[in-house]
C-alpha cells in the first residue's frame, strides 16, 4: 500500500496538485506543500480555530482534516479571502473595529467570520437561536449570537469584543450589499 498520494485542489481560485504523505493533515499540506503560511497552527488540535479555512464553502479546522480526505475539495484560505487590492468585508472591519492584537489567530477569525455571515444569511441557527423553527426565520445577528456561531476561534489576546463588533460590521455591509444585488445590481460582498 502507497504511503503518499496525489491529491488535487482547488485553492484560492487555483487548481493545485500535490503529493501527500497519506496522514498528512490539510494544515500541512497547504503550508508546508503550496507555501500558504497564512493558516495558523495553533494547538493543533482542533480547539483553538487558528487554522479555520473555507473548505467547499464551508469553515473547517485544517489540523483534523487529512489531505487525502480533501482530494477534490475547493479550499479557500485567508490568502483566497480578497478581491486582488481590495478587501473583503470581514478583513476592512477587522482593521476598523481593531479585531486583532498580535494577529496569530486573526486569519482563523477572518475565515470563520465568513463563514458565519454565510451561514446566518442562509438561516442556519446556532445552539444561541432562541427559535429554531424554520419558519422563525434567521434570528438577528446580535452579539450573542456573533459569539456562539465565532466560539471556536480563540483569541488569546483578548480582542473579543472587538472582534463581535467587527463580525457585525461586516454582517451589516453584507446584508446591504445582498440587498442591492436583489434589486438587480451587480454588487456582492
Amino acid at each position: 500500500m502507497p504511503h503518499h498520494t496525489t491529491i488535487s485542489l482547488r485553492v484560492n481560485g487555483e487548481d493545485r496538485s500535490l503529493a501527500v504523505d497519506n496522514r498528512t493533515t490539510l494544515l500541512d499540506a497547504l503550508r508546508d506543500g503550496l507555501d500558504l503560511v497564512g493558516t495558523k497552527k495553533g494547538c493543533d488540535q482542533g480547539q483553538c480555530g487558528a487554522c479555520t479555512v473555507l473548505l467547499d464553502g464551508q469553515r473547517a479546522v485544517s489540523c483534523l482534516q487529512l489531505a487525502v480526505a480533501a482530494d477534490g475539495s475547493e479550499i479557500t484560505t485567508v490568502e483566497g479571502i480578497a478581491d486582488g487590492d481590495r478587501l473583503h468585508p470581514v478583513q476592512q472591519a477587522f482593521l476598523d473595529f481593531d479585531g486583532y492584537q498580535c494577529g496569530y489567530c486573526t486569519p482563523g477569525q477572518i475565515c470563520s467570520a465568513v463563514a458565519v455571515i454565510q451561514e446566518h444569511a442562509a438561516g442556519w441557527p446556532s445552539a444561541a437561536t432562541a427559535d429554531v423553527r424554520p419558519e422563525a426565520g434567521a434570528p438577528a445577528l446580535d452579539a450573542a449570537e456573533i459569539r456562539e456561531r465565532m466560539s471556536g476561534n480563540l483569541c488569546r489576546c483578548g480582542a473579543h469584543n472587538s472582534i463581535v463588533r467587527a463580525v457585525a460590521q461586516a454582517a451589516t455591509v453584507h446584508e446591504a450589499a445582498s440587498t442591492v444585488s436583489r434589486g438587480g445590481s451587480e454588487v456582492s460582498a
